[in-house]
């Protein structure tokens, strides 16, 4: 494997890796982005970037819930967040996240 191969696999991992190519234009297999792409990526951030938010326990929630039932099964994730004091998994995001299983 090459430097520049090694370089680009390392940078694929962890949760700014993305934000990391986005910024670079660049791929994880080393293309470039297209344009257009990144101008429509670039304007709903923007318009993100100027929402008015919620608060930021309802924000790790989110995010807890989106990542974590990528990797946790639906009762441990479920207990986890009743353990750290957030609201349990709600019906509509089993139905999302684990398809109602």
């Amino acid at each position: 494997m090459t430097t520049e191969t090694n370089e680009i696999q390392s940078t694929t991992k962890g949760a700014d890796a993305v934000d990391e190519a986005i910024a670079q234009g660049i791929d994880f297999d080393g293309t470039p982005i297209p344009s257009a792409k990144l101008e429509l990526y670039h304007q709903v951030m923007a318009l993100e970037a100027n929402r008015q938010r919620s608060g930021v326990s309802n924000t790790m929630r989110s995010r807890i819930v989106r990542i974590g039932a990528k990797h946790i099964a639906q009762d441990e994730l479920n207990q986890k967040l009743i353990d750290a004091g957030f609201a349990p998994l709600k019906e509509k995001e089993i139905t999302f996240f684990y398809g109602g299983k």
